[in-house]
Parts: C-alpha cells; sequence; structure tokens
C-alpha cells in the first residue's frame, strides 16, 4: 500500500504564505517581500536587534530564519547595517507584520528591502511554537513561499522540502566567498568606520599585514581588525598556500562561514596546515575555529539545533570570566577529539560545547561565537586586539 499523505491545516482565508517542512506539515502566514520559494533549514534567532545584519551575514547562507523577537521590521533598513553586500539568509518568518519604519537612520522599509534582494518573508506565524518545535526535534527542512494570488502547489514544495540533502556534507563557502583577492579598505577609504561619518581618510600602511581567507566573512571582522592596527587583505576561500604567502602575511585570519567545515575542509585543512608549519600567528571565528580544529587532528559534528542569538554565554577558562556572546553555528568541534597539543579556552554554559581553542606548540587561537558581534554584545572585542597585538 503507498504511504498516505500527510494532513495539514486548510489554507485559511488571506494567506499569500506557507511554511512547508519535510515532515508534511504546513504553517500558513502572509508573505512579504518577493514573491517564489526558496528550501533550506528552518532555524531560530533570539536576537531582538540587528536583523539587516543577521539576514546578510553569509554564516546563515542555506537557511530560513524564524526571528524570536516578534517585532521585526520597525527600525527600517539602510545601506550601513549589512554584514555582506547581498542577504545570504533565504528567507524570515516572523510573528508580526513588517510596519512602517521608526528610525532616524532608515532609508526603506525591510519589506521593501527584502524584496529588492530577492528575500522571501513570512508574517502571522506562532514563532513561539515554531521555535519550541526546533527546540524539540531539531533544524527541520522546508520551504518558505510567498505568492501574492494565495496560490500554492503544496505537494510540490512538500518534494522540494523532502528531496532538499540538509546542510551536513554540504560545502557553502564557495558560494559566498569572494571570487578574488584584495585589500580591506581599497573601496572603502582605509576600512575604519564610525557611525555618522562611514569609512573614514586612509591610513598609513605601517601596520601589520593580516591575510584574511574568506570562508564567509562579515563586514565588521574587517573593520574590527582594521580598528584594533591592522592592515588586511582578504583572498578567496580556496587560495592556495603560495597565493597566500606571496602577500606577506604578518598574521592569518580564518572567517566564519556557512555549511559543513568537513566539507570546506577538504580543500581548506592542507592550506590551514602548511600556514600552520610556518609559525605566523593564527585567529578563527566560527567555521574558521572548527577548520583549525579539523587541522590539528580534531572532529567536528552536526549539533542538534545549533547556537543562534546574541546572548549566549561563554566562560573563559583561564579566570572564569563569562562573556555574554553573538553566535551563529549548527556544527562544533568535539572537545574529546582535541589533540594533546590542544587546550580548550572557552565553553558554551548553554549545554557545555566547545567554544574555543588555542594551541599550546604554535600562536593559532580560534573562537567558536562573533566576537565582532553585529548584532550583539562587545565583551569580546578584545581578542582583535590580542591578535593584532601578537604580529
Amino acid at each position: 500500500m503507498a504511504d498516505a499523505k500527510p494532513s495539514h491545516a486548510p489554507q485559511p482565508d488571506g494567506a499569500t504564505g506557507a511554511l512547508v517542512l519535510a515532515s508534511g506539515d504546513v504553517l500558513w502566514g502572509r508573505g512579504f517581500g518577493a514573491e517564489g520559494q526558496a528550501v533550506g533549514e528552518v532555524c531560530f534567532h533570539t536576537a531582538m536587534t540587528g536583523y539587516q545584519e543577521i539576514m546578510t551575514d553569509p554564516s546563515f547562507a542555506g537557511q530560513i530564519i524564524t526571528f524570536t523577537f516578534p517585532h521585526i521590521g520597525n527600525v527600517g533598513a539602510n545601506p550601513d547595517d549589512v554584514e555582506a553586500d547581498e542577504p545570504h539568509a533565504l528567507g524570515m518568518i516572523v510573528r508580526e507584520d513588517v510596519t512602517a519604519p521608526s528610525n532616524f537612520r532608515a532609508v526603506e522599509r525591510l519589506d521593501g528591502w527584502m524584496k529588492r534582494h530577492a528575500r522571501i518573508g513570512l508574517s502571522g506565524i506562532d514563532t513561539r511554537a515554531l521555535t519550541r518545535r526546533i527546540r524539540q526535534g531539531g533544524a527541520p527542512n522546508g520551504v518558505i513561499a510567498h505568492s501574492a494570488s494565495g496560490t500554492f502547489d503544496i505537494d510540490f514544495l512538500l518534494e522540494l522540502a523532502r528531496a532538499w540533502p540538509g546542510l551536513e556534507g554540504m560545502d557553502l563557502a564557495k558560494q559566498v566567498t569572494r571570487e578574488t583577492h584584495g585589500s580591506w579598505g581599497e573601496d572603502r577609504a582605509g576600512g575604519i568606520w564610525r557611525l555618522g561619518f562611514g569609512y573614514g581618510d586612509s591610513v598609513d600602511d605601517d601596520r601589520p599585514h593580516v591575510v584574511a581567507i574568506d570562508y564567509g566573512s562579515k563586514h565588521n571582522i574587517f573593520r574590527n581588525l582594521a580598528q584594533a592596527g591592522a592592515k588586511v587583505s582578504v583572498v578567496p576561500a580556496e587560495a592556495s598556500y603560495d597565493t597566500i604567502m606571496a602577500l606577506q602575511p604578518d598574521g592569518i585570519f580564518l572567517s566564519n562561514g556557512p555549511g559543513d567545515p568537513a566539507a570546506t575542509g577538504e580543500y581548506a585543512v592542507p592550506v590551514i596546515r602548511q600556514l600552520l608549519d610556518t609559525g605566523k600567528p593564527m585567529f578563527g571565528i566560527c567555521l574558521g575555529h572548527q577548520l583549525l580544529g579539523l587541522a590539528v587532528g580534531a572532529r567536528t559534528t552536526k549539533m542538534f539545533q545549533g547556537h543562534r542569538g546574541a546572548n549566549h554565554p561563554v566562560k573563559r577558562l583561564a579566570d572564569g570570566v563569562v562573556e555574554i556572546t553573538s553566535m551563529n553555528h549548527g556544527f562544533a568541534v568535539e572537545r574529546e577529539s582535541l589533540p594533546a597539543n590542544v587546550r580548550e579556552t572557552h565553553v558554551s554554559l548553554f549545554d557545555g560545547s566547545n567554544a574555543g581553542l588555542e594551541l599550546t606548540d604554535k600562536p593559532a587561537f580560534s573562537v567558536q561565537y562573533h566576537p565582532e558581534a553585529s548584532p550583539g554584545p562587545q565583551d569580546s572585542l578584545y581578542l582583535f586586539a590580542r591578535f593584532v597585538g601578537s604580529l
């Protein structure tokens, strides 16, 4: 006997958006932004601010974001609050309808910004119930869809959701990295930015030179490296050891990014190992942390639901200080797999997972969280000064 089709709630009047999960469940709502459909992993984010930074974070490639804060869009959108030149999250799910902006920096409505960037939004969803579902059952695969006419082929959307392979084993860094190498700030007059002034005048080049490998980096990481006193060059994810060393770096930075670190590590880890052998200082964030872990012999694993928010407590093991951090990751370094020459430096106080490491025989360290925030607290900005100060 053929499997029975899953039942779902009938489409209510006025529904112009839907979230179709691989389980067969359909959540109806009101679409905004672009029309169409997108398939990916459905996750949740607990930040109360910074939705524009979150949507443009390349680490969210392949994901549909459920915002737990109900009022998303009330500060509008502007050209400064972005972490990449375009959004990388596939879409957003929110409780309340997007309203007119109420912020002196807004230049357009969020729904208009979403439409202009071909991203789908869905409002009118019980985001608390959806968040509980993800917490209890893990992040599901799903399709977010918007049709102004209210016409949907649910069977087709369900097939899309079920056919999507998921993030495990998926290398997304190649999709979000830059294509060529260049200096951070070459089109931004030096790289140091201030609210109300933008990017400042060019600064001299008598600064330590950091070469950053772009696996899906955020702008604010480079702003903080520049603010800490570094000159920054950025190379693509697949840059070779020879290409990187030809730039004569004083230090190496491994950026954040999306996807499965083991898949990206197929080409990234051999290069990182060669760079470690040079003895040059190295600093990694998020995916860069995971890749550094893989390069020294540790393992990574897919997390049940991941960490995504701007209020995650992390304990610094050296002195017991607790830092409130911004996190965005669905994979983690397995503590039990760390080799003898690696010291764990930070742990998550939410679930005890690894949140930082450093090598005892080489000047290299990394953290799982995002010290650059955007959005989030600034408790961990000292890490940029530590790294640049070591060059």
